[in-house]
Formats: C-alpha cells, sequence, structure tokens
C-alpha cells in the first residue's frame, strides 16, 4: 500500500496482523520466544518501515521488500524471529555472555523423526565469543517426508539444547500448530 493508502487503513490492519501473530509465537522457557515470520507479518513489517522512514520511492521500496522477504517462509519450512528477553539491563548483559551459540541449539520436531536444528543468521552473524545478541533470525528447514507428516497430522514440538538453557514443548498448542504447518507444502 502506498503511504496515504497506509494511513487510511493502518487501524485496522494493524489490529488484524496483532490478532494474526498470537498464533504465531511460542515461548521456550521464561526467556526465549520464537516469533515465526509469513507473508502477512512481513508485509506489516515493511509498510510500517516505509511508514516511519517515510519511504515512497520505488528504489527505496524495491531496496526494503529485498531486505525483508527472504524471511518470509517458502513452503518446507518455517522462518522466526528468536528473541532472548530480559526485562533488567543486568540479568540480560549476564545471560547474553552465558548463552553464547543458543541459537545454534533451537530445534522443532514433527512427529517422532529426529529434530531440525535452526540455521541461524544466514544474512550477518550476530553473536561474538564473548556473547550472544538478544535477537536472530532462524530457518527450520524440512526434508518433504516431514512436511508431509506435518501436513497429515503430526505433533510439533520445539525446543532449545544448550547448556545454560535446556526447555522444550513436547507439542504445541493446536491452534498454533495449525498456523506454523499453513505455511509448509
Amino acid at each position: 500500500m502506498g503511504l496515504e493508502e497506509y494511513h487510511l487503513q493502518r487501524a485496522e490492519f494493524r489490529r488484524q496482523v496483532m490478532a494474526h501473530k498470537v498464533r504465531r509465537q511460542v515461548a521456550i522457557g521464561p526467556h526465549a520466544t520464537l516469533y515465526f515470520e509469513d507473508r502477512l507479518t512481513i508485509q506489516y513489517q515493511i509498510q510500517e518501515m516505509l511508514r516511519v522512514e517515510r519511504i515512497f520511492e520505488a528504489d527505496a521500496i524495491q531496496e526494503e521488500l529485498e531486505a525483508y522477504n527472504p524471511l518470509i517462509p517458502d513452503g518446507n519450512n518455517w522462518k522466526a524471529t528468536f528473541m532472548l528477553e530480559y526485562e533488567d539491563a543486568a540479568e540480560r548483559a549476564n545471560a547474553l555472555r552465558q548463552l553464547v551459540g543458543i541459537e545454534d541449539r533451537v530445534w522443532a520436531r514433527i512427529g517422532e523423526a529426529e529434530p531440525v536444528w535452526a540455521i541461524a543468521d544466514e544474512d550477518i552473524e550476530r553473536s561474538r565469543e564473548e556473547k550472544t545478541s538478544a535477537v536472530h533470525f532462524l530457518r527450520f528447514q524440512f526434508a518433504d517426508e516431514q512436511v508431509q507428516a506435518a501436513l497429515n497430522g503430526s505433533t510439533v514440538g520445539i525446543g532449545i539444547d544448550h547448556p545454560s538453557y535446556d526447555h522444550q514443548i513436547a507439542a504445541l498448542d493446536p491452534a498454533v500448530r495449525d498456523a506454523l504447518v499453513a505455511d509448509l507444502g
């Protein structure tokens, strides 16, 4: 949408997107959350970026599309923003030092198959030796048989297997599971 049209539709569009996002987030333990992206969530992010930056030129809009479109799942994967969330700044700084490499220890499991480990930060490296970032971008890439199992109703589990943060969900809430499975196939 152009800036003027978006201005007129923003309140209703935002309401729809926020309701949509509720079924696309998974808290893993007390401090880690996966926010699963799809076409609608990314469209919202782009629209908000264009609005805030007052971008209306075709070349600049294309740059935003090229930056955000890789975050849309393409039929055999899920893409998520992974956030480590600590309200207290000192606690967050300490945790990020202890959680180096956590982005490579996030997994999803469909049915009884082996877990699929997230591929983290394909655009740029966000961790350093001494600390990890509070935000990472993950891709869970599934084999055809895993996609089919999900489409056929298999449970979906998600977890983190890190020495300093070990939490898992054996089976996602059905509404969340269904929203994610809709991205497959």
